[in-house]
């Protein structure tokens, strides 16, 4: 006897119930919609909060790699400082070619740390970068502070959604 077999057949998924995949929808829903009520209270910009929450579901498996993912996001966005740097120091003699040479610093530095431990999270470096001139401070260093500090609540965030859907939608 000959069985055939679909080629729609899909392999066994772990499905949640109904129950905990609501519960954990709403649980990441309301830590999200508070950061950002605590992002816009605290005078800090909602998309940078998201940037931090974001860094830290790029690794969601364990706090600890939460925390190297935000190390990397920060990271980036020091980086991207220097980015900025080399961008107005060569503007005057690179023209159009300061950018990409700039862009070329960042992405060897943070490609090249692809492989050591804690720095290897090339995604979050990335989000950095981007959080960074994305936010085109006007003033450096305060402006690089006040992404730390909207990255680092939306991070607390991710922490804190992750914890709560282990606990309550597992």
């Amino acid at each position: 006897m000959e069985t055939r077999t679909s080629i729609t057949a899909h392999p066994a998924v772990d499905r949640p119930t109904a129950g905990r995949f609501v519960a954990f929808t709403a649980i990441a829903a309301v830590v999200a919609a508070v950061a950002a009520y605590t992002s816009t209270a605290l005078g800090l910009q909602a998309w940078v909060m998201f940037a931090g929450w974001v860094a830290w579901f790029t690794r969601p498996t364990s706090a600890r790699l939460g925390v190297h993912a935000v190390i990397c996001l920060w990271l980036g966005m020091v980086l991207a400082v220097l980015g900025h740097t080399i961008v107005e120091l060569t503007g005057p003699f690179a023209g159009a070619a300061a950018l990409p040479l700039a862009v070329l610093v960042l992405a060897t530095v943070v490609v090249g740390l692809r492989t050591t431990p804690v720095l290897d999270n090339m995604l979050a470096w990335f989000v950095g970068l981007v959080t960074f001139f994305a936010a085109e401070p006007e003033q450096v260093l305060p402006g690089l502070l006040t992404l730390i500090a909207g990255s680092a609540l939306g991070a607390f965030a991710g922490f804190a959604c992750q914890r709560l859907q282990h606990r309550f939608a597992t």
